[in-house]
């Protein structure tokens, strides 16, 4: 889709304007990535359990928290990007039929 940076939201083809999201807004890319740099960080946890490195843990654990913590945290602000954008578009497009939950 072009120009998804700008309206990422499908307003024609769907009337679940938002179903493919997080493919259409590459944005979402970087949240994406911590959440799945967390799993690892998880994983990472688990041997350091596994092979008795106590001293490991916690701060395993704590960057591991941060990272996704942060990754959330991205998606949840792009997503609210979104929220706006589509609401903006609504505004504009008030005389349109379209009806989309919000």
């Amino acid at each position: 889709m072009k120009g998804a940076y700008h309206d990422p939201v499908d307003h024609s083809r769907t009337y679940q304007p938002r179903a493919g999201e997080s493919f259409i807004d590459t944005l979402w890319f970087p949240g994406l990535l911590l959440i799945a740099l967390g799993v690892v960080g998880l994983a990472a946890i688990v041997a350091a359990a596994a092979y008795g490195e106590s001293r490991l843990v916690l701060p395993l654990a704590i960057v591991t928290g941060a990272v996704v913590t942060a990754g959330g945290g991205l998606i949840a602000l792009e997503h609210r990007r979104v929220l706006r954008i589509e609401r903006l578009w609504q505004t504009e497009h008030s005389d349109t039929t379209h009806r989309h939950a919000v």
